[in-house]
């Protein structure tokens, strides 16, 4: 599904215009996306939980010449399903 399918989605089943949904959705992401550059965390209780995680520095090799390089530490973003979205998918 892309952003614009979601978007209609999301305007079909709340009964806002498509202009109206599209604003809540992007707000809803640019709340996400600014919480995690923060370094917080949002929980949806029965959803899921987004985290930043800390990804040490490792050595890696570049598969084009086999020569040993180093990757550095970086900040990912993580997603944890909460168990009614486990069981809603798994089709319990």
């Amino acid at each position: 599904m892309t952003k614009s399918e979601f978007v209609d989605q999301v305007a079909a089943e709340s009964g806002l215009g498509k202009g109206e949904a599209a604003s809540a959705v992007d707000a809803v992401l640019g709340t996400i996306e600014e919480t995690l550059k923060r370094g917080g965390e949002i929980n949806f209780t029965g959803f899921g939980k987004f985290s930043v995680a800390d990804r040490g520095a490792r050595q890696g090799v570049n598969p084009q010449t086999g020569q040993r390089i180093e990757i550095a530490a970086s900040k990912v973003p993580r997603f944890s399903a909460g168990s009614a979205l486990k069981k809603s998918v798994k089709g319990g």
